[in-house]
């Protein structure tokens, strides 16, 4: 079995890593913590944007917040580029995953309004089961 997070620089990822997390324990499953790097669309003002860099840099927050909730167990790393909901999709239909995990907030709601909301798309796309975590349900139940 294989579980899939989504994860992202908002706060609650931490909650949807540790309830992914818990999934993957409970299942005896592999777990894929998958960040998807989404370029911003910004006016150009004359000024070149290093696109490589700014993704660096996110990848770097993201995993910094992350990865202390992630030290004692086995996972795999998974940076992509792209939509992020389309790209979640894509990746678990390519690994076969069983379980999809995701948070209900990220972007924030303005932009979930303009762009959609990953969670939202990803239940109507995914082949396999998605959790999706909100904040107030963010910590498994022991």
């Amino acid at each position: 079995m294989i579980v899939v997070v989504g994860v992202d620089g908002s706060e609650h990822a931490v909650a949807v890593v540790r309830r992914a997390v818990a999934e993957a324990e409970a299942w005896q499953a592999e777990l894929h913590v998958v960040h998807v790097f989404h370029a911003p669309v910004l006016p150009y003002m004359g000024t070149p944007i290093d696109l490589g860099a700014l993704a660096e840099a996110e990848r770097d927050d993201v995993w910094a917040r992350v990865e202390p909730e992630l030290r004692h167990v086995e996972f795999r790393r998974v940076d992509l580029e792209g939509y992020p909901p389309d790209t979640l999709v894509d990746y678990v239909r390519n690994v076969g995953a069983d379980l999809l995990v995701v948070g209900s907030r990220g972007r924030g709601e303005l932009a979930a309004l303009i762009l959609g909301s990953t969670s939202h798309r990803a239940i109507h796309l995914a082949p396999c089961d998605v959790l999706v975590v909100k904040p107030s349900h963010a910590n498994p139940v022991s």
